[in-house]
């Protein structure tokens, strides 16, 4: 309204000084002829001199109101408030490079009808916004998956072509468990004969990766996973009916290389705005860390059966499975202003090992025979949302479920199908186009899934 204000009084001016010119060249022709005949020749030409600096003058200053009128005109038509409806009628659904020209095109012809104005000075201001694209176009688009505060291990947007990432991350994770294991027999349900043990297992896990992404293709992404991990556990125990009364504590820990991964992905189809975005990928993992047959185990011959010695602990931590597996997975993006709905299934496959042998003390062995760990089928949902242009925050939850382990063949005696629940909540905050930090929060739902994660990832982007 303010800008409609304005561009009224200059109008207005425009008007009063053509009049107050046309007034003044009239005066100065009356003032010609009437002077004919009573005043002298030098006398009438001084007037008509001092009359035509006035004209100038006034044409000086009908410029810069021109000019003024002309830059009002140019804001209101990036504001979209002062082009005519047939105009306006013509740049729907144009480009940006359609929209420019109608928007010169628009002002070219109410400048041609414009009173006081010059024809040749439209085309030239018409040109000018030819070429101006308009306030809001959006950006031109890749076809890629929207960003989101990530928070589980397959990320959703892929790296640009020829770009790639180079991501540090930092992982926690904290459990706790206890378990009382019952041996002897009960003569009625109030009364047992033999030994209560109760063990209170404390676990942290620490995980420093380096992993680099690099884009194939707009579609295609290839990455490499390097982990450092680092493990202690802490195992309270006390026999009761033994006669003791103090708690014996096991300490043990381990740190080396993980098992490093390698991955594929390809987005599937071209998503967009109510249109989900589809991404497969296929994770290798290799057995690169330590394994658990590797280490010694604290047994004096056997640690399973009647026979068995020692408390069946590990001396040293393993970090790594062991085994090696492979996991095809299909992660969706659902982009719905102002958030992002995202999910994921997966299968990881552990190949099995045959002739597995475990160490324990004394540099003997125990033959196990042939171990398949069992399969894990996960999946995963969450829903992410931009605060502003560089914060954004996610919320999901992660749920896998691990089969049982099988030895030769047979499941192994205490193992069962175990179902792991996390629920997530992950920040991110952009510094600029090539750095951003992401935190993620876990806290398991169920007991045999860490009591909390904390993990803290820097993209940078080259």
């Amino acid at each position: 309204m303010q800008t409609s204000a304005r561009g009224r009084a200059a109008a207005a001016a425009v008007a009063l000084l053509l009049c107050s010119g046309q007034s003044a060249g009239q005066q100065a022709a009356a003032a010609g002829g009437g002077a004919a005949g009573g005043e002298s020749g030098g006398q009438l030409r001084d007037k008509l001199e001092s009359m035509r600096r006035q004209l100038d003058e006034q044409k000086q200053l009908l410029q810069q109101l021109r000019r003024q009128v002309d830059e009002q005109q140019r804001s209101l038509l990036q504001l979209g408030g002062a082009l005519p409806a047939e105009a306006l009628a013509a740049q729907r659904g144009t480009g940006p490079g359609e929209q420019g020209g109608a928007a010169a095109q628009g002002q070219g012809q109410g400048q041609a009808s414009a009173p006081g104005q010059g024809q040749g000075q439209a085309p030239e201001q018409g040109q000018a916004r030819a070429g101006q694209a308009p306030v809001g176009a959006a950006p031109a688009k890749d076809g890629r998956p929207p960003e989101v505060a990530p928070l589980f291990e397959q990320p959703g947007v892929l790296t640009a072509k020829g770009h790639y990432v180079l991501e540090p991350s930092l992982q926690f994770g904290y459990s706790s468990s206890n378990r009382v294991a019952l041996v002897g027999y009960t003569i009625i349900p109030a009364l047992l004969i033999g030994l209560v043990d109760v063990r209170e297992v404390k676990r942290n896990t620490t995980t420093a990766t380096l992993t680099g992404r690099y884009g194939l293709s707009r579609r295609m992404e290839i990455e490499a996973k390097l982990p450092y991990v680092y493990r202690s556990d802490a195992t309270v125990s006390r026999e009761y009916f033994t006669g003791a009364a103090n708690e014996r504590v096991f300490d043990t820990s381990g740190r080396a290389a993980g098992d490093a991964e390698l991955a594929l992905r390809y987005q599937l189809n071209e998503g967009g705005a109510e249109r989900a975005y589809y991404v497969g990928a296929l994770r290798l993992k290799s057995r690169t860390g330590r394994d658990p047959f590797s280490v010694v185990t604290d047994c004096t011959k056997r640690c399973t059966g009647p026979d068995a010695t020692g408390t069946g602990l590990p001396l040293e931590l393993p970090t790594g499975s062991g085994f090696y597996a492979l996991q095809p997975s299909l992660t969706w993006l659902y982009p719905s202003d102002p958030a992002i709905f995202f999910g994921s299934v997966s299968y990881l496959h552990n190949f099995r090992r045959s002739n597995v042998e475990r160490r324990i003390q004394g540099g003997q062995s125990e033959p196990l025979g042939t171990v398949a760990p069992g399969g894990v089928l996960g999946f995963n949902f969450g829903m992410g949302m931009a605060l502003n242009d560089k914060a954004a925050f996610s919320l999901g939850y992660d749920h896998s479920s691990i089969a049982r382990t099988r030895q030769n063949g047979v499941a192994v005696p205490g193992s069962v199908r175990i179902q792991l629940g996390t629920l997530l909540l992950g920040f991110s905050y952009r510094f600029n186009d090539k750095r951003t930090v992401n935190v993620a929060v876990g806290a398991g739902l169920t007991r045999d899934t860490p009591d909390v994660q904390l993990s803290v990832r820097m993209p940078m982007s080259f």
